[in-house]
């Protein structure tokens, strides 16, 4: 027989995919002929629909991407809020400067970017006074690296439930360490202890609504560098409401 915390995930995993996919057409989006090469080679080990479906970006909602290094994630919630929404693609100079700014700039010609408002801002202060009442925050495979930088992750978090409206929701995906490495393999192997970081986002004030299985993968050992792991990595997926 099944834990019954393992049926629980399921169920909330499936009720999620099922609740947001009949009202968007995340294989259209992901399948648009406008992309990239480079982001169809990413979508391999992505599952951007899932991942879409997942967070239930629809047309119209007001987004906020942390840490959004070229553009990969932001263009495609662009593409599912329409022209009508908005993505405010978060990142810190730091960043920007020494890895993805060229990246960034040259997706931002794109026309489906034209309802992104690029940001630069430090992580833990990631957002103007005035942007508020968000629908939604995609947080995807980034905060491990918030512990290894210089960034207060309990204001950050403050900050982040702050700006979105009560019932919106914070999705965040990252890289599973082993229990008992916490948040000491950010930099070393990329990767953040699921339990570690759960914990950090509902000391904000976050609920845990559903979690997802998806990109799941037992066999990767998690003791590796992620950019070097001889099987595919193993990830979490947590979707997080701010209480109405």
């Amino acid at each position: 027989m099944k834990p019954v915390f393992a049926t629980l995930a399921a169920i909330a995993i499936t009720s999620a995919l099922s609740t947001h996919a009949a009202a968007q057409d995340y294989n259209a989006i992901v399948s648009a002929p406008d992309r990239t090469d480079a982001d169809r080679n990413t979508d391999k080990r992505r599952d951007p629909v899932k991942l879409l479906s997942f967070a239930g970006v629809k047309e119209g909602m007001k987004v906020l991407d942390m840490e959004a290094g070229a553009g990969y994630t932001t263009e495609l919630v662009a593409r599912a809020i329409g022209p009508t929404g908005i993505v405010y693609a978060q990142d810190s100079a730091e960043v920007l400067e020494r890895q993805v700014k060229d990246k960034f700039d040259l997706r931002s010609k794109n026309p489906v970017m034209k309802n992104v408002v690029h940001i630069v801002r430090n992580y833990d202060d990631p957002l103007p006074p005035d942007v508020r009442n968000l629908d939604l925050i995609t947080f995807f495979f980034a905060y491990h690296d918030m512990t290894y930088m210089q960034v207060d992750r309990a204001e950050m978090n403050r900050k982040l439930f702050a700006a979105l409206k009560p019932g919106g929701y914070l999705v965040i995906a990252d890289h599973s360490a082993k229990a008992g490495d916490g948040a000491t393999v950010g930099k070393t192997f990329h990767r953040i202890e699921e339990a570690v970081l759960r914990k950090e986002i509902e000391a904000a004030g976050f609920k845990l609504v559903a979690t997802g299985d998806f990109l799941r993968h037992p066999e990767d050992t998690r003791d590796v560098i992620v950019f070097r792991a001889p099987t595919p990595i193993d990830e979490f997926v947590l979707k997080y409401q701010k209480p109405q």
